[in-house]
């Protein structure tokens, strides 16, 4: 009897100060001696009864709760979804971050693009494959590739307000994009606005979770490691944060073998 065995690829990108998303981190850095000092302060003691001086490493961070890979709950979107109030990411039901995935390739799409219905359709039928209820839709763009970059937010093939609209049709609950957002470019938005003020222009997309309840997730990484579309599990449990629009999550894709 062969024993199948089990790789875990990495779906999340680094914490990182010097990343080029608008919001990075800022991470600043105790070492062993400044904790002994800490500890020392915290328990009436001296630094040099710690061994060599040394005691705890820690860090302090100051960031959102969309900076880095996150899990966006219907509450980011708006204040209401379904006619109700919209949920915040610690009162997320935990079965919907843990499912089967499925990877929809657009890495051959140019920044900007707009993915519709048809796109979405047209990928699921070059992969045999038919969406089920709480599957975990994940969108490559190879945007992750760029997060060192300048442009990097602005790196991306956007999901349309009616592509998501159709995935939460089939059941999908939680869906994500290795891009820096789930529309497209904010930049190109914002362009297209100003040049024609209307409705169903800017974070057309995230405003679907107004009408219908569900979960993006921003900035993965590594899509183009996962060695098939289907077939796998991914999990992405998100930090409970009381009240929050957000949470950090390290999501993972786990492939039998």
């Amino acid at each position: 009897m062969t024993r199948k065995t089990r790789r875990i690829i990495d779906l999340s990108v680094l914490m990182d100060p010097v990343a080029k998303e608008p919001s990075p981190p800022d991470i600043q850095y105790g070492d062993h001696e400044s904790g002994a000092v800490h500890a020392a302060q915290l328990f009436g003691l001296q630094p040099a009864d710690f061994p060599d001086s040394k005691a705890w490493a820690n860090e302090t961070i100051t960031l959102t709760t969309h900076t880095g890979t996150h899990v966006d709950a219907p509450w980011h979107y708006w204040p209401t979804s379904e006619g109700k109030p919209s949920k915040t990411i610690d009162q997320l039901p935990l079965e919907w971050f843990y499912g089967d995935g499925v990877l929809l390739d657009f890495s051959d799409k140019p920044s900007g693009y707009e993915i519709t219905v048809s796109d979405v359709k047209q990928k699921l039928e070059e992969i045999d494959y038919t969406l089920k209820p709480y599957d975990i839709v994940l969108i490559r763009s190879d945007a992750d590739k760029r997060f060192y970059e300048d442009n990097y937010y602005q790196s991306h093939a956007g999901v349309s307000a009616e592509a998501t609209h159709w995935l939460i049709d089939q059941g999908i609950k939680v869906m994500g994009t290795d891009g820096w957002g789930w529309d497209i470019p904010f930049s190109i938005q914002a362009a297209d606005y100003k040049q024609n003020p209307r409705e169903g222009v800017l974070w057309a997309a995230h405003y679907v979770g107004r009408e219908k309840e569900y979960c993006q997730i921003e900035k993965l990484a590594n899509l183009d490691q996962l060695p098939k579309p289907f077939g796998f599990t991914v999990a992405v449990f998100p930090i409970k944060i009381k009240g929050a629009s957000g949470g950090w999550a390290r999501p993972v894709a786990i492939i039998e073998e």
